[in-house]
């Protein structure tokens, strides 16, 4: 296993993390994900330990609580060998204190987290959403103190725009507050939104990502091909609208490539996808799920090998949309682009 620096911090994350929404089956979104009991749970686990894979990422909001309670059941005996991290932030019920990022809601949502997984701390902690309706002093204070207080080790943002997470980062700076050394994003071959402001910005301020969905909410799996119809078993079936919307023609042009790099290489489509993200500035870990331990262990394989300056050009190519303003011109402009040269 490969172990990288998350962002300007001192914590040092597997470059492939385990995402623990699988876990519990609550719900018709997450059930759709899957359905792992405690034993699944403990099993996974174990796999995950042996290749060195030491992070595991949650939420409060997966299957409703379940999924931290069936991860917290299975690192017991064994927490001293594992990084959790886990976000709050996103509504957990129709009551008005039961969403965003209030000293009082993030104060017991890390409560109740620490209950769930059985712990006494958390190594990360994510706002899952950034709160408009909070001052974003008042969360920050509250996060800070809980750092303080030892319940959490290290601070994070997900899914922040990138004016919200440069405001939180300078808000935290100019008050001497902990700050976000994470930020937990979509990147994947078929969803580079991320590299046009939020990875400049991050090397900019020493926040790692984090990266949810690297196989394009299941459509980089391999089963998926131009031409044929979806896979019978596939939850893209349920879950598409809930996921990050994909330009079909862009994902049969990656798909394509990578078949073609998997008949060079030997490596499966998924292995190829992974690997390329692990490529990218500022990523410090992958985060992988998987329903069944045969899925996880290909995952795994996206280790310990690399693709080429070619195969990485192609990849390039054909998963490459037209930056939006004003990104444009720093891309495809040569004035510009000597002046602030693109990041990737």
């Amino acid at each position: 296993m490969e172990y990288r620096r998350l962002g300007h911090s001192g914590l040092h994350v597997p470059a492939l993390s385990f995402g623990a929404g699988t876990f519990g089956g609550r719900g018709e979104l997450f059930s759709a994900w899957g359905d792992t009991d405690a034993a699944g749970a403990r099993r996974m686990v174990d796999i995950a330990l042996d290749a060195g894979v030491t992070l595991f990422d949650t939420a409060d909001v997966y299957s409703d609580g379940a999924s931290e309670e069936i991860l917290g059941a299975a690192i017991a005996g064994r927490r001293d060998r594992v990084l959790l991290s886990t976000k709050a932030g996103l509504p957990t019920g129709p009551g008005a204190h039961e969403a965003g990022a209030g000293r009082g809601r993030l104060i017991r949502a890390v409560e109740d987290s620490l209950r769930r997984l059985g712990t006494d701390h958390l190594d990360l902690f994510q706002l899952h959403a950034f709160d408009a309706g909070t001052p974003l002093e008042e969360t920050l204070t509250a996060l800070d103190e809980l750092v303080r207080a030892g319940k959490i080790r290290y601070l994070g943002a997900s899914n922040f725009a990138g004016w919200q997470l440069m405001k939180a980062l300078a808000a935290a700076d100019a008050r001497h507050l902990n700050r976000f050394v994470a930020h937990q994003v979509y990147y994947s071959l078929v969803g580079r939104d991320y590299e046009w402001e939020l990875l400049p910005l991050g090397l900019d301020q020493g926040v790692g990502a984090v990266v949810w969905s690297p196989l394009g909410w299941g459509r980089l799996t391999g089963r998926i091909r131009r031409g044929q119809p979806l896979p019978e078993g596939s939850r893209l079936h349920t879950t598409a609208e809930a996921g990050p919307p994909v330009d079909d023609e862009v994902l049969y042009d990656v798909v394509d490539v990578l078949d073609e790099i998997s008949a060079e290489t030997g490596r499966a489509v998924p292995q190829i996808a992974l690997n390329w993200l692990l490529t990218r500035p500022t990523v410090a870990s992958v985060i992988v799920g998987a329903r069944t331990e045969e899925q996880f262990r290909q995952n795994l394989g996206a280790l310990g090998w690399r693709l080429d300056a070619d195969q990485l050009a192609r990849l390039d190519k054909a998963s490459a949309g037209t930056p939006p303003y004003p990104y444009y011109p720093y891309h495809r402009l040569p004035d510009f682009a000597r002046l602030n040269p693109p990041a990737v």
